[in-house]
C-alpha cells in the first residue's frame, strides 16, 4: 500500500523523471485539505456502528428475504457477520480515504471477495446495495458543515464516493 506522495514519487522514479508541475499542485493541494480530510474520517469512523446499522436496517427492509427463514442473513450469527462485512468494508473505505488511495481497500479487503461471497452463496448484489446506503449515509456525515475546517469539500465528497462505488462494483 502506497499513500499518494509515495505512489507518485515511485511512479515517477520507474520513469527516470522529476515530478511535474501538475503533480506537485496535486499533492499540494491534498496536503491543503489535509484537515478536512481527517474531519471526514474522523465523522465516518465516529459514526461507523451507525452507517453500517442504518444501512442494514434499511437493506433489510427493502430486501426482507435476507431476514426471512432462508435468507442469507437469517440466524444471529449470520446477521452478525453480514454486520461485521459491512464493518469491515466501512473501515477499509476510511482508510483509503485517509490514504488518498483506493490500494489499500483493493487489495486488502475486496480482493477476492466476490469469490468468497459466491463460494459461500451470498448475494453479491444485496451486498453492493449496503455499500451503497453506507456510501449515502458516509457523505452526508462527512458533508456536514458544522464544526469542520470550512471551504468547498465537493472534490473529497467525489473522491469518497468513488471507494464505495469500488467496494459495490467488486462483490456485485
Amino acid at each position: 500500500m502506497f499513500d499518494a506522495f509515495t505512489k507518485v514519487v515511485s511512479q515517477a522514479d520507474a520513469r527516470g523523471e522529476y515530478l511535474s508541475a501538475s503533480q506537485i499542485d496535486a499533492l499540494a493541494a491534498m496536503v491543503a485539505d489535509g484537515n478536512k480530510r481527517m474531519d471526514a474520517v474522523n465523522r465516518i469512523t465516529g459514526n461507523s456502528s451507525t452507517i453500517v446499522a442504518n444501512a442494514a436496517r434499511s437493506l433489510f427492509s427493502e430486501q426482507p428475504q435476507l431476514i426471512a427463514p432462508g435468507g442469507n442473513s437469517y440466524t444471529s450469527r449470520r446477521m452478525a457477520a453480514c454486520l461485521r462485512d459491512m464493518e469491515i468494508i466501512l473501515r477499509y473505505v476510511s482508510y483509503a480515504i485517509y490514504a488518498g488511495d483506493a490500494s489499500v481497500l483493493e487489495d486488502r479487503c475486496l480482493n477476492g471477495l466476490r469469490e468468497t461471497y459466491l463460494a459461500l452463496g451470498t448475494p453479491g448484489a444485496s451486498v453492493a446495495v449496503g455499500v451503497a446506503k453506507m456510501k449515502d449515509a458516509a457523505i452526508a456525515i462527512a458533508n456536514d458543515r458544522n464544526g469542520i475546517t470550512s471551504g468547498d469539500c465537493s472534490s473529497l465528497m467525489a473522491e469518497i464516493g468513488t471507494y464505495f462505488d469500488k467496494a459495490a462494483a467488486a462483490v456485485a
